[in-house]
């Protein structure tokens, strides 16, 4: 004898909790995919550096010599809205993806907002090229930033300490100063 209240109705419900956990999960996944590799489409894991020298934050992406950074994004690791963003670097060195994060000066389109207090505990850094082209970025734990020995001229990555000409050398760049497949 079927007990009442029980019957097929519940299918649907859970169905559709079940395809929205993994339209949500996938979200997340997704756009962690676009933050961490967007650099060179041939590589899977290009190490992005950053470096932290008291409030002066600043990140390298690798980018070939006819390359240049249009965007920089940062985020905290907890929400897609960005902390931070800025357009137009305007220095050589901006251009080819050593950029100073919360330097509004050294943009000619700064995002609102200044450098938090204290850093979060993750950063999320977003580097987009010109013209929607290429680009990269990296997760980053900033207290094993902070206590990271680095020598000057040296970015934290997730292969250690490297140089910014280290940094760009993973990239194979062809005559045209542009990545070569």
């Amino acid at each position: 004898m079927p007990m009442q209240g029980t019957g097929k109705g519940w299918i649907l419900p859970l169905a559709l909790s079940v395809v929205g956990l993994v339209v949500i999960g996938a979200g997340v996944v997704g756009w962690r995919s676009l933050v961490h590799g967007m650099s060179d489409p041939g590589s899977v894991s290009l190490a992005v550096g950053l470096r932290i020298d008291g409030a002066r934050v600043s990140v390298k992406v690798p980018a070939c010599p006819t390359e240049a950074v249009d965007k920089v994004e940062v985020f905290d690791g907890e929400r897609e809205k960005p902390l931070w963003e800025a357009r137009a670097p305007k220095s050589p060195q901006g251009k080819r993806g050593a950029l100073t994060l919360w330097a509004a000066d050294e943009y000619e389109h700064p995002g609102p907002g200044g450098q938090p207090a204290l850093l979060p505990k993750s950063l999320d850094v977003a580097v987009t090229g010109a013209g929607g082209e290429g680009g990269g970025g990296g997760n980053f734990d900033t207290a094993v930033v902070m206590a990271a020995k680095l020598p000057d001229g040296h970015y934290w990555t997730s292969k250690g300490p490297m140089t910014a000409e280290a940094i760009d050398g993973q990239l194979t760049c062809g005559a045209s100063g542009r990545p070569s497949a």
